[in-house]
């Protein structure tokens, strides 16, 4: 009576361990022929999954990878009432929000947001390129795929020495306290690193612990924690020089090829090491602005958990920008 809606989707049966986290779950309740159906759509890291209960049971379940791309999921069943096949498509009609269209032998009956389109994401997504399926996009994937499995290491480094200083620095108060804190993580990956094979240094903890042990001493030197404050600015500084110099003399040789390995994508090297260094000077003016205008506190909460994520966007949209500037003429 019920059906998947595709060879492709990996279906978990009853007594399958599943070892990924659920992020979300969205769920889109509807009624049909006397029977009150529900989809229960989740994601996690790495799958999402899209169920269908009628009646609190549960009638079709597909799960798929995000590393295959990403498609919207359809549902099939067939009422004991009724001979018309139903279809059940679920999909993002905006960045953030999943809706339902339920359709009976292909004319719409019910739609969980009218007017607005399930479509709307994948749509985005293959207008970018990003969902090609083709044997070449595969592998690329592939090696995206083992490039992050090497880097985790050294990215979750990066990440537990930035929550250290955040945690020490809200229980004591201190921010001097918080960086000698982070210098003695970093110190210790050091050490650790001799012991074990994979990668903790891959990442910007080495440079992280320098600036973070230099902004530590001139708060001592000058009694100032607003010095720590800077280190955000330090960095930036120091980065934006250290990249126009290889931008400007070595046309990007030295940090282009190893950023271009890191992310794992052809970059036009003297752009994209120019562009990163007009990063660093936005980031450090921002920081600066953050440090003198607001409070400690503010500070604290802007460093931990928005400086990232604000970096992030402008480097990835770099990428793009230096990956193009390598795209030949049309007309060639």
């Amino acid at each position: 009576m019920h059906s998947n809606d595709s060879n492709e989707a990996k279906t978990y049966r009853k007594g399958t361990i599943r070892m990924t986290m659920c992020l979300w779950t969205y769920k889109r309740p509807f009624h049909y022929d006397g029977d009150d159906y529900e989809v229960k759509y989740s994601f996690s890291f790495k799958t999402y999954t899209s169920k269908l209960f009628c009646n609190g049971a549960l009638v079709d379940e597909s799960t798929y990878s995000l590393d295959d791309g990403f498609k919207e999921v359809v549902h099939k069943f067939q009422s004991t009432s009724q001979l018309n096949e139903v279809t059940v498509s679920v999909g993002y009609f905006s960045w953030l929000n999943v809706g339902i269209e339920v359709r009976e032998a292909g004319n719409l009956i019910y739609e969980s947001h009218p007017g607005q389109d399930i479509f709307f994401a994948s749509k985005k997504i293959e207008g970018l390129g990003i969902s090609d399926n083709s044997l070449e996009a595969s592998e690329k994937r592939k090696l995206q795929r083992e490039k992050w499995q090497k880097n985790k290491p050294s990215i979750l480094a990066d990440i537990s020495i930035g929550a250290a200083f955040f945690v020490v620095a809200k229980v004591t108060g201190d921010l001097t306290i918080a960086g000698f804190t982070g210098v003695v993580l970093g110190l210790a990956l050091v050490i650790t690193q001799r012991f074990v094979k994979v990668d903790l240094l891959g990442g910007f903890a080495v440079f992280g612990t320098i600036m973070l042990l230099v902004s530590a001493i001139f708060s001592i030197a000058f009694q100032s924690e607003y010095l720590v404050q800077l280190k955000g600015t330090f960095m930036g500084l120091i980065s934006a020089l250290t990249l126009i110099v290889d931008g400007v003399f070595n046309k990007g040789g030295y940090f282009g090829s190893r950023f271009e390995r890191y992310v794992n994508s052809p970059i036009q090297h003297r752009y994209f090491v120019l562009g990163l260094a007009l990063i660093g000077l936005c980031m450090a003016g921002l920081n600066y602005s953050v440090a003198t205008q607001l409070t400690e506190d503010q500070w604290l909460t802007y460093d931990t958990f928005i400086e990232t994520p604000v970096y992030f966007v402008m480097f990835f949209m770099l990428v793009w920008r230096a990956g193009k500037k390598l795209e030949p003429p049309l007309n060639q």
